[in-house]
């Protein structure tokens, strides 16, 4: 089968597509599934610099989230499951090839109304934002929602999920353009980080009291304004330290505001783990899907043959929504 391969850590240049080995039949409570799309993450860009090693006994070739058709059974495949079936997946690697092997915990059936391509774009974006906001920091109806980077692939999902659940929902971005397109999605506040201060623009629109939960992809440099933009018991989750990981903050306001701070990723928890946020997100945000309040936002897609420039465009940060690769 082709897959992309990191010839070496670097920069775009370093994937390759390669003729590789067959995958082997799949495991006990495995499936086989032929790959109709992959989405694109930045964490696929920092392993490719070789700052994110997949983890033991997972995929080295890239791919995060992936759509595609059932091709085989391994033992023990709940009956849900059969070959034929039009799926997407989460993946802990894999997806930059034409097959991959999922666990069956991580499947979820392509939403009606949803394109096969579209829905590789939904399993990471949808089991991020579900089990950081919501499953850990209990967003609710009724409460307010900053999320920085609102015009990425995990911003156009959360923006349109937390709407639908009745949450007030403020954005950054650094243009006029995603700006346009987070309001289009829903987005109450829209604030363009290069031209205004955030907290300045949240206390304002708060009438000083801050928002009460925050998606951060940013870290470090945003850690302080982040804490100085959270109403009382606000909660503050970090997914991404595109702003660096080290920073000095003055934690008085944590005590003042009794503020939580947390932080996690998806790719290192363990199978159980990832089922549970899986079935929550089947449970919780298909609905929605189905509805049509939740829709795949894609960009742009690439042939496989041309990973190098699906990478080139995540960096440049330009995209609104997804990127998608097709075998």
């Amino acid at each position: 089968m082709k897959a992309v391969v990191i010839s070496s850590p670097g920069g775009p240049e370093a994937l390759e597509v390669r003729e590789v080995e067959d995958l082997p039949a799949p495991g006990d409570g495995e499936v086989l599934v032929k790959v109709a799309a992959a989405g694109v993450n930045r964490a696929d860009t920092v392993q490719r610099q070789g700052k994110y090693p997949p983890p033991p006994g997972a995929s080295l070739y890239p791919g995060l989230e992936c759509s595609g058709t059932i091709l085989a059974l391994g033992a023990n495949v709940p009956p849900r499951w059969a070959v034929g079936d039009q799926v997407c997946a989460l993946l802990t690697g894999g997806g930059y090839a034409e097959k991959v092997v999922v666990p069956t915990g991580q499947l979820l059936p392509v939403p009606e109304g949803v394109s096969l391509t579209d829905a590789a774009g939904l399993p990471e974006v949808a089991c991020t934002v579900w089990s950081t906001v919501f499953m850990t920091s209990h967003l609710s109806p009724g409460e307010s929602f900053l999320i920085h980077g609102g015009s990425s692939g995990i911003g156009t999902f959360a923006i349109q999920i937390a709407k639908h659940l009745g949450i007030k929902v403020f954005v950054t971005a650094g243009s006029e353009e995603k700006l346009a397109a987070c309001k289009d999605l829903g987005a109450d506040v829209c604030i363009n980080y290069k031209t205004e201060d955030f907290v300045a623009r949240i206390k304002e629109e708060t009438d000083g009291k801050g928002v009460d939960v925050i998606l951060d992809n940013i870290g470090g440099s945003y850690l302080q304004r982040n804490l100085n933009s959270l109403a009382v018991d606000g909660r503050l989750f970090i997914i991404g330290f595109m702003g660096g990981v080290v920073t000095e903050v003055n934690l008085a306001v944590m005590l003042a505001r009794r503020l939580t701070v947390q932080a996690a990723g998806l790719r290192n928890r363990n199978l159980t783990n990832k089922a549970q946020i899986v079935s929550e997100v089947e449970k919780n945000v298909w609905p929605a899907v189905v509805l049509g309040k939740v829709k795949p936002v894609v960009y742009k897609t690439f042939p496989l043959s041309e990973a190098a420039e699906s990478h080139k465009l995540m960096e440049t940060s330009s995209h609104i929504g997804k990127i998608l690769l097709i075998p």
